[in-house]
């Protein structure tokens, strides 16, 4: 297994922590039978990578190995997120290079330089990716990171701006939803919530994110600045990342 190099951009504060710690707490109660858990949100700019990359370092804090999946292969953020560099300055491969055949399992598995921490990025950007994510592949891949895991968390795109995530639930032990307060109006983020009971998948509950602090705080910084500093257009449309929103 080759290995990359990744550096968080920010350290997560006492009160970041803590709220971390009660996700991780909460989905250990779940069973131990819900290990394969996959994340999505309602629309863009909701936070859900950071959430997903944030839970993965703390969980493999707490000692587990934690396998962390990008699926979004229409315009993942997190290999530039995380600065991630291969050994030797080496090309890092990742789940589309996988699914359409080009690399093999072992070759888009890499390990970190964060003690039990593992990555599978998503690879370069693909035109069909619904379709690849329905192939046998996929499930494979996440079969195998259920044996050789103590978690695989599974970061997916929005649903209200595709599919896919519905399209994974169906190999997960179960879904989180990552939703903005006072972002997502309730009738989308009800409509995503079906989409994700159709795929079968356990619906395990749901992060309420960004959640409006007071003045100066933490919290106001870490959410506001941060994530909104990354997403923008997330598919190019600005129109996408407007819908649901209450007005």
């Amino acid at each position: 297994m080759e290995k990359v190099f990744i550096s968080f951009e920010k350290e997560p504060g006492y009160a970041m922590k803590e709220s971390l710690r009660s996700l991780r707490t909460n989905i250990q109660f779940c069973g131990d039978d819900v290990r394969t858990i996959m994340f999505t949100s309602c629309v863009p700019d909701e936070g859900k990578s950071t959430v997903v990359l944030d839970l993965a370092r703390s969980i493999s804090e707490s000692g587990k190995n934690v396998l962390l999946i990008d699926t979004d292969m229409r315009k993942s953020v997190m290999l530039r997120r995380l600065h991630a560099k291969g050994e030797n300055n080496k090309e890092i491969y990742g789940l589309s290079h996988f699914l359409s055949g080009q690399k093999t399992i072992e070759e888009v598995f890499y390990s970190t330089n964060v003690p039990g921490l593992f990555l599978v990025f998503s690879g370069p950007s693909v035109p069909n990716p619904t379709e690849i994510l329905e192939k046998s592949y996929m499930k494979d891949l996440i079969d195998l990171g259920r044996s050789y895991f103590d978690y695989v968390l599974i970061d997916c795109a929005p649903l209200g701006a595709a599919i896919d995530a519905a399209v994974v639930a169906k190999n997960c032990d179960g879904a989180v939803m990552v939703v903005e307060q006072a972002g997502v109006g309730s009738r989308m983020v009800v409509e995503c919530k079906k989409q994700l009971e159709a795929s079968g998948v356990r619906i395990l509950g749901a992060v309420i994110n960004k959640v409006k602090m007071k003045q100066g705080s933490y919290y106001n910084y870490y959410y506001k600045k941060y994530y909104g500093k990354y997403y923008g257009k997330y598919y190019g449309d600005e129109k996408s990342e407007k819908h649901g929103r209450k007005k």
